[in-house]
Parts: structure tokens; sequence; C-alpha cells
């Protein structure tokens, strides 16, 4: 970008977006294209408002399922946008705003009403915050790397893995409270600042691929593990999906750890 563009503070978007709002007309005259997505994006964010309802009336499990609902409408609005060449900076935006609510508000509260509020003093409060944080962090950063912006993998924790994470987490302790209840705020309390942290951090995570025959050409053992997961999770449920969320936040941190190393051999 030049000096001119510099001050006048022109905005950059990642390539699908091709910097700006599509002026094709859409499938019905009257509706832009643009809407179809959205409906699905303000979804996602209506199911985020509604499992911070339900965690505060301590219906866990049904807020936790209202998290990865809300993670099937985020998926659905990317693909929803590319059928109908939809995508826009107003999708783009409400896109972070819904994340912000859905991936950062409410698993943190979830967190919060599940255990981290029996830490001592302000300690839950402080400790539920930093996933909000960290996902607004996270978000902020994303819309603004808009150079080498790669779509096959993400800096730093995905903000709806982190929600999946602790969704896992609470189903889990739900269905099986392997964790003493005296124990149950300390653990959650670590693995909330462990998920913060990964999401601020330079982390690598490959985005998850689509099902599709050349997806499956290109990355076999990849796709093959991501099948394999997704039948452990509707065997065991709960806690095949902690532990599901659990392994590709590990493979990761591998993953970036042996590219720092090779760099350091070099």
């Amino acid at each position: 970008m030049d000096d001119q563009g510099k001050k006048q503070g022109v905005k950059r978007y990642p390539p699908f977006l091709k910097n700006g709002f599509s002026l094709k007309p859409g499938l019905i005259p009257f509706v832009s294209r643009s809407f179809f997505p959205s409906v699905f994006t303000v979804m996602n964010m209506v199911c985020g408002y509604i499992a911070i309802v339900m965690a505060g009336q301590s219906n866990f499990a049904t807020a936790c399922w209202f998290i990865i609902l809300a993670a099937f409408f985020d998926t659905i609005d990317g693909f929803v946008a590319r059928v109908t060449n939809g995508t826009s900076d107003f999708g783009f935006e409400l896109d972070s705003l819904s994340d912000l609510v859905s991936f950062g508000a409410a698993p943190a509260y979830l967190a919060y009403k599940f255990g981290l509020e029996n830490l001592p003093a302000y300690a839950g409060l402080i400790v539920s915050s930093l996933l909000v944080i960290g996902s607004g962090l996270r978000l902020a950063r994303f819309n603004i790397s808009v150079i080498d912006y790669r779509k096959e993998s993400f800096s730093g924790l995905p903000t709806p893995a982190q929600a999946l994470t602790i969704a896992g987490f609470v189903l889990w302790m739900k269905a099986e409270p392997v964790i003493p209840a005296q124990m149950m705020h300390m653990a959650l309390g670590w693995l909330s600042t462990f998920l913060a942290m990964l999401m601020v951090s330079k982390v690598n995570y490959d985005a998850l691929p689509k099902p599709t025959v050349e997806a499956f050409r290109r990355n076999p053992l990849q796709m093959a593990f991501y099948v394999g997961a997704v039948f452990c999770v509707l065997m065991f449920h709960a806690k095949a999906f902690f532990l599901a969320m659990l392994l590709y936040i590990l493979l990761g941190i591998a993953r970036s750890a042996t590219m720092v190393y090779r760099q350091w051999q070099t």
C-alpha cells in the first residue's frame, strides 16, 4: 500500500473478499447476495446468545450444544457465501462480531458459571475474561492480516476451536466427572488460560479441510484422521469430542515446535 493509501486509511481484506461489496444483482431482485450468508451468520450470533442464557440458568449441556450449533452455522455461512457469490465487507465484519459473541463471550461465561466462579475473590472473573480478550485479539489480528493470507492455515488457535474445546470439556465433565468437584475450578482455570494464550500465539493451525474428493486426494492421511475423529465422536460422544479438540491443539503445537527447531538447526 502506498503512502496516499495509508493516509486515507484504506482497509484491505483477504483476497476472497475482493476489497468491496459485490454490485451484481442477487438471486431475488430486491435481496442482495450478501443476505443469504448473513442469515446463517446471524443464527451463529443467536446461538451464542442462547448459550450465554442457558449457562446463566445452569443448563450447561444445553449451552454447550448451542456453542456447537453456532460453530456449524459459522461453517455454513462461508459455504453459502461462496455458492451464492455473496461475500461482502458487511458479511466479513458481521462474521467477526458473531464469532466474538459465540466463541468469545459464550464459552467464557460458560466456563465461569461451570467452575471458575468458585475461585477465590475475583480470580474467576479475571481468568474467564482471558477467553474474551484472547478471542477479541485473535479476531482483530485475523481481520488485519491480509498480507500473505492463506486460507489453509491460521496463526494462533482459531476462536471456534477454543470454544469447542471448552464445550467439549464441560460436556465430558457433566457426563463423566472424572475430576473431583473441588478440583474442577482449578482444572478449568488452567485450561482457559492455556487456550487464551494459544489464541494470541504464533502457533500455526490447519483450517479444517472440506470433505471433497480433491481433499482426500491431496491429503489422504489427514482426511483419514479427521474422518476417524468424527467417527469416535459419534461413538463415544462427549469424551471423544474433547479429546479430538485437544489432539488438534497439540498437533498444532508439535508442528510449530518442529518448524522452529528445523529453522534453528539451519
